[in-house]
């Protein structure tokens, strides 16, 4: 239906007052990018992947695989992108080692290291109004000291500070993270990692400690997607001599806020920070399992008796066909693609 000339009127006197561009017909605006995570399974749970050009946050317990899953996703995004550049808050320092064995070209990550809250905040509205990189990651909120905290003495009280902060923090950033309506900007993925902490005095279910995330409530708000992070045990394996050893851990991820799909979805991801007798060397996910999981998920492979079927392929059993998933990345790459086509098939 055409625009009525008292609609074209109130376009164009917006469009002069504030600049070109400023409203536009939503069927013209540019898609919202996607950033790969690096794992299939978080993919589908996120609707295609992070979200860009929107602050997402991921939130878990201690050593429960957050920090991992952000370098997983710059990894993924750095092999898609060999220009994609990262602007990294180390708020608890950053183990540029550990993030080389996960993957991550640390030659285009650019650390900038403090723990105070607002230099690191006004850094991360420069950078990504600048932009110059294709991501901002702050780990950990936490870690941050907000200037008020910093100024007092241990045994003086300083209640919200840091809230406060964020919010304003929250408040600001969004014209420096907005994109044009027009044109093709380049995309920007902002994460910023949380923790857990015990909420005191309120109410939880018996036998559970009421948690909640540091930084307020403004930031709840201005979270474009919040994923939780969770262990839910350990990968053990046999030795020959006897005896197992740890390589690795299951981790549990779900939505609790998504404005880009559909929320509380979840997702397994088995992670190895060891080498594996399967095949899988440390850093990696296994990412066999989740092609299968998938692929049978979204009716891909089939099972005919004891044979399974994908396209021109079939394996007899379960473990030839993960054998043979994990030795051919033409065939993971191939699945992949179809998984993610037959999810947008299914929109």
């Amino acid at each position: 239906m055409p625009l009525s000339d008292e609609t074209r009127a109130l376009m164009a006197r917006i469009n002069k007052k504030y600049g070109a561009g400023s409203v536009v017909l939503a069927s013209k605006m540019p898609a919202v990018p996607r950033f790969p995570s690096g794992s299939l399974s978080l993919d589908v749970m996120l609707g295609g992947g992070w979200p860009g050009n929107q602050w997402n946050e991921i939130l878990g317990s201690e050593s429960s695989g957050k920090t991992t899953i952000v370098h997983k996703t710059i990894a993924a995004n750095q092999q898609q992108n060999p220009e994609f550049t990262t602007f990294w808050v180390a708020a608890e320092g950053y183990d540029h080692e550990w993030a080389t064995t996960l993957g991550v070209d640390v030659d285009r990550v650019i650390v900038f290291e403090t723990n105070a809250m607002e230099d690191a905040y006004a850094e991360m509205i420069k950078a990504a109004e600048s932009r110059a990189v294709d991501a901002v990651v702050l780990d950990s909120y936490p870690a941050l000291v907000a200037l008020d905290e910093d100024a007092k003495d241990m045994d003086e009280a300083t209640m919200a500070s840091g809230a406060r902060v964020t919010g304003k923090f929250f408040r600001k950033v969004g014209q420096a993270t907005r994109r044009s309506l027009v044109e093709q900007e380049r995309p920007l993925l902002a994460l910023i990692v949380n923790q857990f902490r015990d909420q005191i005095g309120a109410w939880a279910p018996a036998g559970s400690t009421p948690k909640t995330s540091p930084g307020g409530k403004a930031k709840n708000y201005a979270y474009y997607t919040r994923l939780e992070v969770s262990r839910t045990e350990w990968i053990d394996e046999k030795r020959p001599a006897g005896g197992s050893i740890r390589v690795g851990q299951v981790i549990k991820a779900k939505t609790l806020k998504s404005k880009a799909a559909a929320p509380q979805q979840v997702a397994t991801l088995r992670f190895y920070f060891a080498n594996s007798s399967t095949g899988i060397y440390a850093g990696e996910y296994d990412l066999a399992s989740q092609l299968i999981t998938q692929g049978i998920y979204h009716g891909l492979i089939r099972l005919d008796g004891s044979w399974y079927k994908y396209a021109e392929y079939q394996w007899h059993g379960d473990k030839k066909m993960a054998a043979a998933m994990r030795e051919d990345l033409d065939l993971q790459q191939q699945l992949s693609a179809d998984v993610m086509a037959a999810i947008r098939s299914e929109d």
